[in-house]
């Protein structure tokens, strides 16, 4: 027998017992677990220090790298952010909506957990973190298959956290067996014990789990986000965004990887905006009209355009109206989050309807696509798709519902 079916199994009996548990027990799990993490950052750091040396050796990119690395203040945010989760209402047996029929039947919908999650993910062992918060405030077991290169950091954070979830059913929290390919293979095989999985990471990877799982599946998408700057744009303003979107973090999905210009802004703007992404040691990879503007840029390509750089690699084009903004946007974008800079309302709301994309932001860095920027303490993910859940997925989106029909002595024949 499959030790991760085995795994499944124990998280099917943890689901059923965790999904009537009250808010009061799932909060003090969560603080338990924050001041656990918080206490014993020296195991954590010193089992990533391991996983980051051996990357290195491997040759893996600094990008990659910096998704890998924990700190002191990286794991005090993912404290910070169990405790979020914990301040949160409880989604469990909320009423989405009900009514009372005219025959005196009363019809509620409510929220119930999902049951067994899932996660499948690169790199990023904060994610762990959040994806075991997440799933716990929700009153769902949760199996985590992390990537082998996180492997000592992940085993090390579910063992801190399983220890200090007191009151919550043996194995709420699991990391799944295993650090090769067959251990995801099976977990995306373990349909009727795993009730939906969710992939994080890149492209190769969710499309993988989109493809052969036999499980439910919740896609995440990669982050191919563009700023557009538009003829009224406060020029300020707009560099501003640009160098953050780029600049903050460029490893991870809500970094922009494109920047178009409209053409009546280009002159100004864009002599101010290659200084600061330069001075950032940013390389733009520019069409011929945004390349006047920096002779060291690269030639851009239609591999550029489509491409999910996670590096400090930026594709540069100007357009001559919003429209055309919009479709290279649709042609090339992920869907994931665009944003525009403008002084113009109508040209912002125009942006908005023209596009497909899970996020939108208005003078606004794309940067701010992330469950805890929105409030919701943290994400189990960033969805591009349509069917249940978009954008950054908190505690609603890991529920599904029930319909509670009560009557008295009603009969329909």
């Amino acid at each position: 027998m499959s030790e991760v079916l085995d795994a499944a199994r124990r998280a099917k009996v943890a689901a059923a017992a965790l999904a009537p548990l009250p808010r009061s027990t799932k909060d003090a799990a969560l603080l338990a677990m924050a001041d656990a993490l918080v206490a014993s950052s020296a195991r954590i750091l010193e089992a990533n220090a391991r996983d980051v040396a051996a990357g290195r050796e491997a040759g893996t990119a600094e990008g990659l790298l910096d998704r890998l690395a924990l700190t002191e203040s990286r794991i005090a945010a993912m404290a910070d952010g169990l405790r979020h989760v914990a301040t949160l209402p409880d989604p469990v047996g909320e009423v989405v909506r009900g009514s009372t029929l005219p025959n005196g039947l009363e019809i509620r919908q409510l929220r119930v957990p999902l049951g067994v999650v899932g996660i499948v993910y690169e790199a990023r062992p904060n994610v762990t973190a959040d994806a075991a918060g997440l799933c716990v405030k929700s009153g769902n077991a949760v199996l985590l298959r992390g990537s082998a290169s996180a492997y000592a950091s992940n085993t090390a954070i579910v063992d801190v956290l399983s220890a200090a979830a007191t009151g919550l059913p043996e194995h709420s929290i699991q990391l799944v067996p295993g650090t090769d390919r067959s251990s995801v293979q099976e977990l995306m095989r373990a349909r009727g014990l795993v009730d939906v999985l969710i992939p994080r990471g890149g492209a190769g990877l969710i499309q993988s789990v989109v493809a052969e799982s036999q499980v439910p599946v919740i896609e995440t998408g990669v982050g191919n986000c563009t700023v557009y700057v538009d003829e009224s744009a406060d020029l300020e303003k707009a560099v501003a965004i640009v160098v953050d979107a780029k600049t903050s973090r460029p490893s991870v999905c809500n970094a922009a990887e494109t920047l178009l210009v409209h053409a009546a802004a280009a002159d100004a703007f864009l002599p101010l905006a290659v200084k600061a992404l330069k001075d950032k040691g940013v390389t733009l990879h520019a069409d011929a009209r945004a390349a006047s503007h920096d002779p060291s840029a690269v030639p851009v390509t239609e591999e550029d355009w489509a491409a999910e750089y996670l590096s400090l690699d930026l594709a540069v084009g100007v357009v001559d109206s919003l429209d055309d903004a919009v479709a290279h946007i649709r042609r090339w974008g992920s869907g994931h989050t665009e944003a525009i800079v403008t002084r113009d309302v109508d040209e912002a709301r125009r942006f908005v309807k023209g596009l497909d994309s899970a996020a939108v932001m208005i003078n606004a860095s794309t940067r701010f696509t992330d469950g805890g920027e929105f409030g919701f303490g943290a994400e189990i993910g960033i969805s591009t798709q349509k069917l249940h859940a978009r954008g950054p997925m908190g505690l609603p989106e890991l529920t599904s519902t029930t319909y509670v029909v009560t009557g008295d002595g009603h009969i329909r024949g």
